[in-house]
């Protein structure tokens, strides 16, 4: 059963798998209503990284927002390690309720705001892949639809981890122009700020209904591509729970 549910895992087609941190810290409480984890996260993000969400507290009397750090790509209940080997760093909103991974924090709606200044996506209008950027036309960070989970397997450290949630995209303005022309056309499941409350404490039902695409008017969008003599960053962040500004 594991070993069937590590094999639908893999074959999930990863949407976003680049984005940018809010990384400065008044603009981040502005926009989400809570500071950001004291952690030092870093400012742009691949598969594997550490980074933030924003849910709802789970020691509050009534409805509080609070900021975590944990690894980006859902760390599924049936991996046996805490090594992610899943492409899990998007989830489809047409799926999640069934697939093997995201069922169970979605049914318990463990859902979450993961906050971004930019993302990217590939456009390969030209024939090539260019790495184009999204943004808020109007400056503002982006709040970007995702869910987590925690995973322990009887160890002491417990790992937090999260997932983006994606939506189609074929008549999207946009985001129709991404990825291979052979491809399905997703987006990242953007929010409106007015609806950050309601998202992460509405039924799921509710919840589901709130996954669609985000207007094409309210982005700005760019050709960005990587300077070649520029390295990535450091090696991957280390997959485990902080002393400090962590879920647990």
């Amino acid at each position: 059963m594991r070993s069937e549910n590590k094999q639908r895992a893999a074959k999930v087609h990863c949407m976003c798998v680049n984005y940018l941190a809010v990384v400065d810290d008044r603009r981040y409480e502005a926009a989400f209503g809570v500071k950001p984890p004291s952690e030092q996260l870093p400012g742009e993000l691949l598969p594997k990284y550490r980074g933030s969400i924003v849910r709802r507290a789970a020691e509050a009397h009534g409805f509080e927002r609070e900021s975590l750090s944990g690894t980006w790509g859902l760390l599924p209940w049936f991996a046996k390690t805490p090594k992610i080997d899943y492409n899990t760093v998007n989830a489809r909103s047409d799926r999640v309720a069934a697939a093997p991974s995201y069922k169970g924090p979605w049914a318990r709606g463990q859902r979450c705001i993961v906050p971004m200044q930019a993302f990217f996506e590939p456009n390969w209008e030209s024939g090539v892949h260019v790495r184009w950027r999204f943004e808020r036309r109007d400056g503002e960070p982006l709040g970007v639809a995702g869910f987590w989970e925690r995973w322990h397997a009887g160890q002491a450290d417990q790992i937090l981890s999260y997932t983006l949630l994606t939506v189609n995209a074929d008549q999207h303005p946009l985001f129709r122009r991404m990825h291979r022309p052979e491809k399905e056309k997703r987006m990242l499941a953007v929010l409106d700020p007015d609806d950050y409350d309601a998202w992460l404490e509405c039924p799921v039902a509710t919840a589901a209904t709130m996954l669609v695409p985000y207007p094409a008017d309210r982005f700005v969008d760019r050709a960005d591509p990587k300077p070649k003599t520029e390295k990535r960053a450091p090696a991957r962040q280390e997959n485990r729970a902080p002393e400090s500004g962590t879920l647990f």
